[in-house]
């Protein structure tokens, strides 16, 4: 138990540095862009957007390139030089000045993101066994969700009270924690000698897989295209004193707590039932917060089954990866990071797109809708395909 204790530090501290950004955005703009800022709030909160952007295209180029890698190695080594990099590449967001070499330091903070919930989440399935990977891969992920609960609504309120940078100091003082307790804790596991990258990236020789991929990439980013202006969404639409923007992020948390447990749970069970309630919910509680975000009230109680209905996605949608991708287990675990990033990165990016244009802070609530569904699409597309597969090799 210390030992997966001791990877959830990292997950935490990943938890806080993926998300503690959507909290600080004004905050961040006004400060690395006050000319566009003075000019325009709205423009230069889309434009911070990048920077959320620029993380989870670190998560993507990273998860495959660096799993695919050290499939062969130690995990447990694996694990600690992860959490090494991490501490190192977050305390550049807190040193290096300007909007440009911020951006770069995001994007090298989220390279070891995917390899290390990935690996971190086959050591947490082997010791749970047969019947509990999700729960495994839950258990790794709750990390994570206890950062939306208490990690980011600390960091955006130290942020907002001693300056953003505060946030990610706090964050790299996590992962240097996590760095110390993996390497006291973490026993030795070892790799798959067997395994290279070029055998690892087979993957991606099968269309489930690349299904699987586009159900995060789409379906997931939703959430973030929401998550991402939450700050500007309480504050502007709702019009409630910035002291709310934290208390939404920790029913946001909550909700995602809750979700990723229940995900877990219910995965094993059902797995297709689990994926199809999950995006079908999420777009239906996504525009009703579109409809609703005017009413605080409303708006933190639709945040929370938001928060849970993302999260119960995601230790479902790396289950099935880890179902259709046969023997490339290291690297199709983190690929769940990849797609869950690009969702990150698109959803952001399309939210920031529609708040640019002026089609105000509940754009990307009706953007977030949009993306859920065409994740359900191809959730239906990918297990009718399997469904024909199978028949057809029945026949054969």
């Amino acid at each position: 138990m210390r030992a997966l204790l001791s990877l959830a530090i990292g997950s935490f501290g990943i938890g806080m540095t993926e998300f503690v950004m959507m909290g600080l955005l004004p905050d961040i703009a006004q400060d690395l862009l006050p000319d566009l800022w003075a000019r325009s709030q709205e423009q230069a909160i889309g434009q911070s957007g990048v920077l959320v952007s620029m993380y989870a295209l670190g998560v993507v180029i990273g998860a495959p390139t660096i799993a695919g890698a050290v499939a062969r190695y130690p995990r447990h080594r694996v694990m600690l030089g992860l959490a090494v990099a991490l501490t190192l590449f977050n305390a550049l967001v807190v040193v290096l000045p300007g909007f440009g070499l911020v951006g770069m330091a995001r994007l090298l903070a989220g390279l070891p993101h995917g390899a290390y919930f990935g690996i971190g989440a086959l050591v947490a399935a082997d010791v749970l066994g047969p019947g509990r990977r999700a729960q495994g891969v839950a258990f790794i992920l709750t990390g994570l969700t206890i950062a939306n609960v208490v990690g980011v609504p600390v960091g955006t309120y130290l942020g907002q009270q001693w300056g953003w940078r505060t946030a990610f100091l706090v964050v790299t003082l996590v992962f240097a924690l996590g760095a110390v307790c993996i390497a006291l804790f973490v026993p030795a596991h070892e790799g798959d000698p067997g395994r290279t990258m070029r055998s690892e990236l087979g993957v991606f020789r099968s269309s489930q897989v690349w299904l699987t991929l586009g159900i995060g990439a789409i379906g997931f980013g939703g959430f973030f295209a929401v998550y991402s202006y939450i700050a500007p969404l309480v504050t502007e639409v709702a019009g409630a004193p910035q002291w709310a923007v934290p208390v939404t992020l920790v029913l946001v948390g909550v909700g995602m707590t809750i979700g990723n447990l229940a995900g877990g749970y219910f995965a094993d069970r059902d797995l297709r039932a689990t994926l199809h309630f999950g995006l079908a919910g999420l777009a239906a509680a996504l525009v009703l917060l579109a409809m609703l975000a005017w009413s605080f009230a409303a708006l933190v109680v639709l945040a929370l089954i938001v928060g849970a209905l993302s999260a119960m996605i995601s230790p479902a949608i790396q289950t099935r990866l880890m179902d259709v991708a046969g023997d490339n287990q290291s690297i199709a675990a983190a690929l769940n990071h990849s797609a869950l990033n690009i969702g990150n990165s698109l959803g952001a990016f399309l939210g920031g797109i529609a708040i640019s244009l002026g089609l105000g802070f509940t754009a990307p609530e009706w953007v977030g809708a949009g993306l859920a569904l065409l994740g359900l699409g191809i959730t239906v597309i990918a297990y009718r395909a399997e469904r024909r597969s199978q028949q057809a090799s029945v026949m054969v």
